[in-house]
């Protein structure tokens, strides 16, 4: 049953919260591994990062960080900390250093959720209430569709303009699994990123943006796999 010498800290992206990995969660806890989902800000790309590193102060012994969407660009910088063992990327930014994600945006065609973000006076950005089921997770059941929008957490803007760091994955292992239907983070951009930082694995699914929640068993596999490998 599990691995209790690793936990597993799973880390949300842009517009969401610890609880989108909620299907993630039970299952590995149901097969004994230790998980853990932080509770970012989505302040700031600074904030977010230390609130993951002070989740992974508290653990003892190594530490998976798997991250999805922006998630992605918080493990590769959290990532450094000693604890870390090895990165999982979920549909996620992999930026590389001095990169921005609205510099990897640029790259080519926004996809047709870009469209769908609006921002409000204080700098954060929305998707539209209407537009999250379409833009985010067009495969995930309407019912859960809703309460993910409604439920949205806003995120700063400043958070697509900051430059990143030397990242974590140029020196641990990390995995991928790329979503072929994704209208937020374009699938080929996700390919590069796999390819770039030289997964062990990468994994294709037909899956919306929201594979954690639409594809939680193969996301689960891919996490267990990854914390074989660095046991």
């Amino acid at each position: 049953m599990g691995n209790q010498n690793v936990t597993i800290i799973l880390v949300h992206g842009a517009w969401g919260d610890g609880s989108h990995w909620r299907h993630v969660i039970t299952n590995l806890h149901a097969e004994g591994y230790t998980v853990r989902s932080v509770q970012n800000p989505l302040t700031s790309a600074e904030d977010d990062i230390q609130k993951t590193k002070d989740l992974i102060d508290l653990q003892a012994g190594k530490v998976i960080l798997v991250g999805h969407s922006y998630g992605g660009a918080v493990i590769s910088a959290a990532g450094h900390h000693e604890k870390v063992a090895g990165l999982v990327y979920i549909a996620a930014f992999a930026p590389d250093k001095g990169e921005s994600l609205g510099g990897i945006f640029g790259r080519r065609e926004p996809p047709s959720g870009a469209a769908n973000l609006v921002p409000d006076e204080k700098g954060f950005l929305w998707i539209k209430y209407d537009k999250f089921h379409e833009s985010f997770a067009q495969d995930l059941d309407e019912k859960d569709a809703i309460a993910m929008s409604l439920a949205q957490k806003p995120t700063h803007g400043s958070i697509f303009s900051a430059e990143a760091g030397e990242p974590a994955w140029k020196t641990k292992p990390s995995w991928y699994q790329v979503s072929d239907n994704d209208h937020m983070i374009p699938p080929v951009t996700q390919q590069e990123m796999a390819e770039r930082i030289n997964a062990r694995k990468i994994i294709h699914l037909e899956a919306s943006h929201a594979s954690l929640a639409t594809h939680p068993n193969e996301i689960t596999a891919l996490i267990k796999e990854a914390v074989e490998a660095v046991s």
